[in-house]
């Protein structure tokens, strides 16, 4: 039973591993891992707020504050004001973010390929669904 955090951490870390490699690779300086939970959410939603974000992705409204922070810096994301409600502010793809989406889509798809390559579609299921039950 003890060994489930220790499996999933090894798991964490080669796949973060796999993720800089490549971003490296093709030539991109500045992105971590941990940008890819936002980044996914704005490829999905294309605008939240700092709280959407931080609670979709189970962080801190700081941590995320830090994450945008510099997805902004680096030119991925920007942040505009409601057009109805001057308090809120929207983080928002740029075109760098948007025209950075075919990459990172395919990053994804070959990091899962490289996790589940040796299991069956049936136990891949399985380890999703006792995963999400962990959670």
């Amino acid at each position: 039973m003890k060994k489930a955090l220790s499996l999933i951490s090894k798991i964490h870390e080669k796949g973060n591993r796999f993720i800089v490699e490549r971003l490296k690779e093709n030539g991109i300086e500045g992105l971590v891992p941990s940008h890819g939970d936002i980044l996914v959410l704005l490829y999905k939603y294309e605008k939240l707020t700092m709280k959407d974000i931080a609670d979709k992705i189970h962080r801190t409204k700081p941590t995320v504050t830090v994450l945008a922070d510099k997805l902004e810096k680096l030119g991925y994301v920007e942040r505009r004001k409601s057009l109805d409600d001057n308090r809120i502010t929207y983080i928002t793809l740029t075109e760098k973010g948007r025209q950075f989406r075919p990459l990172f889509d395919n990053i994804s798809k070959d990091l899962t390929k490289l996790l589940y390559k040796n299991l069956t579609q049936e136990e891949a299921q399985i380890i999703d669904k006792l995963l999400e039950k962990m959670i």
